[in-house]
C-alpha cells in the first residue's frame, strides 16, 4: 500500500547539524516527532531549563552539545545553538507537504503571560516584544534571549511573533515566553491530514 502524502512527510522531519567556530563547538540533533526528550550540555543552565521546555512543550527530541566562549559570557553559545536550531529545523521541514504552518499560542505562568505566533513561510522574521521586570535570571543575561530567538529564526526562515504581554517575575516571563513559543511551533510543524499539499497558493514555501 503506498503512503499517502501527509505520511510520507514524516519520514524526513528529524535532522543533525554540527558548527565549529572559533568561538564555539555545537552539535545539534532533532526530531520534530518526538516525544518531547531533551539531552543538553550547553554550561549555561538557565538557557538549558529554557531549552528543556522548548522540547517538552514542542514534543520534539532534542540533544544539543556545545562548547563555547564562556568565559567571556554566554552570547556566542545562546546565539549559535539558535542559529544550528534554526538549521536543523529547516532542514527537518525540507518537505513542507501537508504542516498546518501556522501556529499561535499564547501561554499563562503565574502572573506571567506570554503570546507566540509562528508561520513556517520560508521567509525569515522575528517581530519580539518583551520587557522584563529585571535584566538577568542568576548570571543569565535577558538580552541574550532575542538573540537566541534571532538566529533560530533566520537560519530556520520561518516568521515568529514573540510578545511578553504581562508578568512581574522574570524568570516566569521568560519560561512563559518559550512555552508559548514551543506550542505554537508544535501546532505550525504538525500534519494536517485533510491538506496533503505544500500550504501556499505558490505551491512552494
Amino acid at each position: 500500500m503506498a503512503e499517502s502524502p501527509a505520511r510520507s512527510a514524516l519520514i524526513e522531519r528529524s535532522a543533525s547539524l554540527e558548527r565549529s567556530t572559533r568561538e564555539t563547538q555545537i552539535k545539534l540533533s532533532l526530531n520534530l516527532d518526538g516525544s518531547g526528550e531533551a539531552h543538553l550540555d550547553l554550561g549555561i543552565p538557565f538557557f538549558e531549563h529554557m531549552l528543556e521546555q522548548l522540547a517538552k512543550h514542542a514534543r520534539i527530541d532534542l540533544s544539543i552539545q556545545a562548547k563555547g566562549d564562556l568565559e567571556v559570557d554566554a552570547h556566542h553559545t545562546v546565539e549559535d545553538v539558535g542559529i544550528v536550531l534554526g538549521g536543523a529545523l529547516r532542514r527537518a521541514l525540507a518537505d513542507s507537504s501537508g504542516i498546518v504552518r501556522y501556529g499561535c499560542m499564547t501561554v499563562p505562568l503565574d502572573e506571567s503571560l506570554s503570546r507566540a505566533v509562528v508561520d513556517l513561510s520560508g521567509r525569515p522574521g522575528l517581530f519580539y516584544r518583551a520587557e522584563y521586570v529585571r535584566q538577568r535570571v542568576g548570571d543569565f543575561d535577558l538580552d541574550l534571549v532575542v538573540e537566541f530567538f534571532q538566529g533560530l529564526v533566520n537560519h530556520a526562515m520561518i516568521t515568529v511573533h514573540l510578545d511578553v504581554l504581562k508578568g512581574s517575575n522574570a524568570h516566569h516571563q521568560v519560561e512563559s515566553l518559550f512555552k508559548a513559543f514551543a506550542r505554537a511551533l508544535r501546532q505550525a510543524v504538525a500534519v494536517d491530514p485533510l491538506a496533503p499539499g505544500v500550504p501556499s497558493t505558490k505551491g512552494v514555501l
